[in-house]
């Protein structure tokens, strides 16, 4: 069940992500509403509790795990490009160019999970 909450987590992340980036694309106000401010952080807490735990059943940690490392260094990359894309005063052409590295940084980050290895783009 555990496993089935951070995934779904996961889906809703991108989910959450591609529709504020489609809203930052067209310049419209919904972006700025109460539920696209909250939600994002309620669930991408949820979806980091969840990961914390499964680490922790399972005993495996990053910076003893390559995956999980390769993982969390993705993660802390996707912020930050998200961050990036999806803020304002910055040029159009820029947000789009932050925000499609930060889709494939996500998709790479679904790779490593699924194949439990950091090379996954490299080999799968």
């Amino acid at each position: 069940m555990l496993k089935t909450i951070h995934v779904g987590c996961v889906a809703i992340t991108f989910v959450l992500f591609v529709g504020r980036g489609a809203l930052m694309l067209v310049d419209s106000p919904l972006i700025r509403t109460r539920f696209l401010r909250v939600a994002p952080h309620v669930n991408d807490t949820l979806l980091l509790c969840s990961a914390a735990w499964m680490a922790a059943l399972s005993g495996q940690y990053p910076f003893v795990q390559a995956w999980l490392t390769a993982k969390l260094l993705a993660l802390i990359v996707y912020i930050c490009l998200g961050m990036l894309a999806l803020s304002s005063g910055r040029s159009a052409r820029l947000r789009i160019a932050v925000f499609v590295a930060a889709l494939m940084v996500f998709a790479y980050i679904v790779s490593v999970a699924r194949t439990r290895s950091s090379l996954s783009f490299a080999i799968g």
